[in-house]
């Protein structure tokens, strides 16, 4: 098994861009919190191996009190053997970084922290109504370090309206400043249904053009390769030795399980199941021995198309050999037939297929180039 994942559905506010199931009425926070060890005890012959990592989201994991907090590690204890982890991460917001906190994380095994900063820019981050200011973002990392965390990745949005040139650069040289082990960073995209989204409807703001966009992407990938970040994954920067394993794992099509509503698991193999995304549902349903999943058994064409498109996000790409014979075959067909543009993209050795990083925001392209037929 490779890793453990808690999905907390609640904020102190909504983010307007975010699409995420979650909420900002606490009323339910402890009934979830309740049901969701009652899910950990439920499902526990799910797991037979002790996990390697522990990942909490959300939401906003780091807005849990002490007691929530030590309820879900102790339901996290009697059911499953943690001896091996690893890697322990919480999400958590630059406002939530209280020593009262950090030290609660910190005594509970929490070795990891990913702290969503987004931007050191105000106006930025009133846009996107986050919750913090750009203080807090400047001294969450020290915080955290006072703590004695000595592993803590960032989050950046780039592709942020009326946001510069220049003051992407300034926000991508305070983050290499703070000297994080590991920096994310994530195109702004506009989702449906968010408050982002209606702001662009009435004309309030405007999206960057898709050329402004590549750029902030390629000056990201050169300051950071230049202060000594690997890329390895498409969104994802890291120090030698600090790439973040849950996440990786992930990518590599290992087992793990989620808890908690909307949180999705898979076995590893061929199935993959996902929680009610409503959190009273879910209360209702779990405390009932009610349905509260729905699951799906992939056909080996779809896994096959999930290795290429996990693959293609990655620097080492994938590995033709640990196709079936006639899907290797396709993908190679697929990719001759590609044109010479976004054949460009590509790069491929004796086994391996990956895509050049500097082309990687074409990546959806090639990947529906590339993908058999299911």
């Amino acid at each position: 098994m490779a890793g453990i994942y808690i999905h907390i559905p609640f904020c102190k506010q909504a983010c307007t861009y975010c699409d995420f199931h979650f909420s900002t009425n606490q009323k339910l926070r402890k009934p979830v919190i309740d049901a969701l060890c009652l899910e950990i005890e439920m499902r526990q012959s799910e797991i037979n191996e002790a996990p390697s990592t522990l990942y909490f989201g959300g939401g906003s994991p780091s807005i849990l009190d002490s007691q929530q907090l030590n309820q879900i590690f102790r339901s996290l204890s009697n059911a499953f053997d943690l001896s091996a982890l690893e890697e322990v991460t919480l999400e958590s917001n630059p406002d939530d970084h209280t020593e009262e906190k950090l030290n609660l994380w910190k005594s509970l095994g929490i070795n990891r922290l990913s702290i969503g900063i987004q931007s050191f820019i105000d106006r930025d981050l009133s846009l996107m109504n986050r919750a913090h200011n750009a203080k807090d973002a400047e001294l969450c990392v020290q915080k955290a370090r006072e703590a004695g965390f000595e592993k803590v990745t960032i989050d950046l949005i780039y592709g942020i309206p009326n946001q510069s040139e220049e003051e992407w650069k300034s926000n991508i040289q305070r983050a290499i400043d703070l000297n994080p082990e590991h920096i994310s960073a994530y195109c702004l995209t506009v989702e449906e249904k968010t408050a982002l989204y209606h702001q662009m409807e009435k004309g309030e703001i405007s999206e960057k053009d898709d050329e402004v966009i590549e750029q902030e992407y390629l000056t990201l990938q050169c300051m950071l390769s230049e202060s000594g970040y690997v890329h390895y994954e498409i969104s994802n920067f890291g120090k030698p030795e600090h790439l973040a394993t849950h996440n990786a794992n992930y990518w590599k099509g290992l087992a793990y399980i989620g808890f908690g509503p909307s949180a999705h698991s898979f076995d590893g193999a061929n199935k993959r199941s996902w929680n009610i995304s409503n959190n009273a549902q879910y209360i209702k349903a779990v405390n009932s021995g009610g349905q509260f999943l729905d699951e799906e058994i992939l056909s080996p064409e779809d896994r096959s198309n999930e290795q290429i498109m996990t693959g293609l996000r990655r620097s080492t790409g994938f590995d033709l050999d640990q196709f079936p014979k006639e899907h290797a075959l396709m993908v190679q067909q697929n990719i001759n037939a590609m044109d010479d543009q976004l054949k460009a993209c590509i790069w491929q050795n004796e086994s391996h297929v990956g895509i050049h990083p500097e082309k990687w925001l074409l990546a959806d392209a090639v990947i529906r180039e590339i993908m058999i037929d299911s």
